[in-house]
């Protein structure tokens, strides 16, 4: 027998997502968003180079934490049957993603504010999905 047979795996499991629905939320993407705002805000009252360079290096940090938590939301947790009750899905995540884009190359206040704007656009198309009875336990923000 083949090594590489040894090491096949010998259970093929399918599913939809990484984990069962119920962990995915946009408030990750919106946490991450509001530090970059916060960043940008602070770097255009500060003339510190030092400062100026960390505040730049942490927003692209944080801009690039939020591409990938609307990618898990968008790959993981939408579904094509989303569709139906939110046409405009796919447009809005491309949106979102290219506005991070934006977030990341600049210190643009405008450009976080929008980002923020569009991840509440995410987060309203989530809850109309159901997302927000699925995942969110209460007492966290509604």
């Amino acid at each position: 027998m083949s090594p590489l047979r040894l090491l096949a795996p010998r259970t093929v499991v399918r599913a939809h997502c990484d984990l069962p629905c119920g962990v995915y939320d946009p408030e990750q993407a919106r946490i991450e968003a509001e530090s970059c705002y916060r960043i940008v805000e602070k770097y255009l009252a500060n003339e510190d180079p030092t400062f100026r360079t960390r505040a730049i290096h942490i927003k692209e940090e944080r801009a690039e934490l939020v591409k990938h938590h609307l990618d898990v939301l968008w790959h993981d947790y939408f579904k094509p049957e989303h569709l139906e009750a939110v046409p405009n899905l796919h447009q809005l995540f491309w949106d979102a993603n290219k506005q991070v884009s934006k977030v990341k190359a600049s210190m643009n206040l405008d450009d976080a504010k929008k980002l923020l704007d569009l991840i509440d656009q995410v987060d309203a198309a989530w809850k109309t999905t159901g997302g927000e009875g699925k995942t969110r336990v209460a007492g966290r923000p509604g």
